[in-house]
C-alpha cells in the first residue's frame, strides 16, 4: 500500500494502537506482522523473496559466527551474496541483458531466438537486497556480532516504514532501536514533529512532486513538439519531482517510523544547494552513497591506490549505482556521467572539499551551476531510451513548438516551495521546539498544508518514482 492512500490513512493508527498497547516482547512480532501485511498488499506472491532474503542472510551470518576458517568464512559469505545477486538479477535485470545481447547479436547479422521475459519487478527489492547483504557483510568483517533473534532481524529486514523506498538502514543503527522493546511511548513533542514529518511529505509528494509531474510528463512524452522554453521547464520539473517524490517519501518514513519510537537515518540534506558534484551525493540519497562507499568504493580501494585508480574506482561505482536504480543503458548512462563529473570534480580540487557551514548568497552561482547540471543528468534517468534523451537534449539546444505559460509559472512556484518545505522540515527533528513556540504560525502552515493536500489529492494518485527500483 502506497503512503498516500486511504489504505495506508487506516492502516497506520491500527498499527500504531496494536503496537504501543502490547506487551514489550509482542512489540515486534507485531511490527513484523503489519510490515508483511504491508507488503503484501502489493502482491502477495513477493513476499517469498522478502522472507528468502531474510533467512538466507540470518542463517549466514550464524554459520559466519561458528566458522573458524577464512575459507568457510568466505564460502558463507558467497552464498549470501550469490543468494541476494542472483535474486535481483533474476528479477530485475534478465530482459534486460537479454534483450541487450539479442540487440548486439543483430547487429553483428545474426538473429537470436530469444524468449519473451515478462517478469514483474518486486517493488522495494533493490532496497531490501542491499539491507541484509550489508548486516551479512558486518558480520563477515566482524564488526556485527549476529542476532540469534529470528523475528528481530525479520522485523529489521521488512520494517514498513522505510522497506520499500529507504532509507537503507545499516543493522548497527537499527536493530538495536528494535531490539529495544522496553522503549517508551513518544512525548508530545515527539509526536508533533513526527506528524509534522509525515505532513511535510505528504505535500512535497502529493501538491509538489505530482503537481509538477504534468510538466514533465509534457516534455518526454512528447518532446518534438516543445519549445526550448518548455523543455528547459520540463527538465527542471523532472528535478523538482523526483526530489519532492523521493524525499516526500523518505519524510514520512521517518515521521512514522518516530511515532513507533524509532528513529531513521536522515537521507537527504537540501542537495539542490551543494555547491559542486561531490557535495550533491554527499546530500542525496545519503543512504544509498554511503552503502556504495563502505561496500564498494573502499573494498575497491578507494583512494589508497593513486590518482588514476581512484578516477576509475568513481567511475565503476557510480555506474554500477546507476544500474542499481533500472534495467536500462539511459541510468547506466546516468551512473557513468555522474561517475566522470566526481572524477572531474577530484581531479581540480585535489579531493578536498570544505565543509558545507550554511549557505550564503555567494554561494548561490556555484549552487545553481550544480543544480542545473544534475538537472541535465536526469534526462538519462526519466527517458525511457536514448532515442528520447536525444530529443530532449535537441529541443533544449533550440526548437520551435508549444509554450504553455502556466507551466513555468508553475515550476517556478512550487521550486521555489520545495525549498521552503526543507526549511520549514529543519524544525520537525528532535531537539527543535518551534512547533511548541510558535503554535499559531505552526497551525497555519499545518492547515495550509492540509488544504493544499486535499485539493492536489483529488486526481488518480500517482505511485513514487522510486517504487520502481
Amino acid at each position: 500500500m502506497a503512503f498516500n492512500s486511504l489504505t495506508f490513512a487506516l492502516f497506520l493508527p491500527v498499527v500504531l494502537a496494536v503496537h504501543w498497547v502490547a506487551v514489550p516482547r509482542w512489540r515486534n512480532p507485531v511490527l513484523l506482522g503489519a510490515s508483511w501485511l504491508f507488503y503484501a498488499a502489493w502482491d502477495w506472491r513477493f513476499l517469498g523473496l522478502l522472507l528468502l532474503s531474510t533467512v538466507v542472510d540470518f542463517t549466514a551470518a550464524l554459520a559466519l559466527a561458528r566458522a573458524t576458517t577464512v575459507r568457510a568464512r568466505r564460502g558463507l559469505l558467497g552464498i549470501s551474496v550469490a543468494v541476494n545477486l542472483g535474486v535481483l538479477a533474476l528479477f530485475k535485470y534478465a530482459g534486460f541483458f537479454a534483450d541487450s545481447l539479442a540487440a548486439l547479436a543483430e547487429r553483428g547479422g545474426l538473429v537470436l531466438d530469444q524468449p519473451t521475459l515478462n517478469i514483474l519487478l518486486p517493488v522495494g527489492i533493490s532496497f531490501y537486497t542491499f539491507q541484509t547483504m550489508s548486516y551479512t557483510i558486518d558480520v563477515y568483517r566482524r564488526r556485527l556480532e549476529p542476532t540469534t533473534d529470528p523475528v528481530l532481524f525479520a522485523t529489521y529486514v521488512s520494517f514498513f516504514p522505510q522497506l520499500v523506498a529507504g532509507p537503507i538502514e545499516r543493522a548497527h543503527n537499527l536493530l538495536p532501536r528494535l531490539a529495544n522493546v522496553h522503549r517508551p511511548l513518544p512525548g508530545w513533542a515527539t509526536v508533533q514533529s513526527a506528524l509534522a514529518l509525515i505532513l511535510l511529505g505528504l505535500f512535497k509528494k502529493v501538491v509538489i512532486a505530482d503537481g509538477v509531474a504534468v510538466v514533465a510528463d509534457r516534455l518526454f512524452d512528447d518532446p518534438e513538439s516543445v519549445s526550448t522554453a518548455a523543455a528547459v521547464a520540463g527538465v527542471m520539473a523532472f528535478a523538482i519531482q523526483i526530489y519532492g517524490d523521493f524525499s516526500g517519501y523518505t519524510d514520512i518514513a521517518r515521521g512514522v517510523s518516530r511515532l513507533l519510537g524509532i528513529e531513521l537515518v536522515v537521507n537527504f540534506r537540501q542537495p539542490y544547494l551543494s555547491r559542486n558534484i561531490t557535495e550533491f551525493w554527499r546530500r542525496w540519497h545519503i543512504s544509498l552513497s554511503d552503502w556504495l562507499r563502505d561496500y564498494l568504493y573502499i573494498p575497491l580501494g578507494g583512494n589508497r591506490a593513486g590518482s588514476l585508480a581512484t578516477y576509475r574506482n568513481l567511475f565503476i561505482v557510480m555506474l554500477l549505482g546507476g544500474l542499481w536504480h533500472g534495467a536500462s543503458w539511459n541510468f547506466v548512462a546516468w551512473g557513468g556521467l555522474h561517475g566522470c563529473f566526481l572524477a572531474v570534480h577530484r581531479l581540480a580540487t585535489g579531493g578536498r572539499v570544505p565543509a558545507h557551514d550554511g549557505f550564503r548568497p555567494a554561494d548561490v552561482p556555484a549552487a545553481l551551476a550544480t543544480f542545473g547540471l544534475t538537472s541535465l543528468t536526469w534526462i538519462f534517468f526519466r527517458a525511457e531510451n536514448f532515442d528520447v534523451s536525444r530529443q530532449v537534449f535537441s529541443a533544449l539546444a533550440g526548437q520551435s513548438g508549444a509554450t504553455d505559460p502556466g507551466h513555468l509559472v508553475l515550476v517556478a512556484v512550487l521550486g521555489l516551495s520545495i525549498f521552503l518545505v526543507d526549511l520549514i522540515a529543519r524544525n520537525a527533528e528532535p531537539g527543535a521546539d518551534v512547533l511548541v513556540r510558535r503554535p499559531i504560525p505552526t497551525g497555519a502552515v499545518v492547515g495550509a498544508g492540509l488544504v493544499s493536500i486535499i485539493v492536489f489529492s483529488g486526481a488518480a494518485a500517482r505511485p513514487f518514482v522510486y517504487f520502481q527500483f
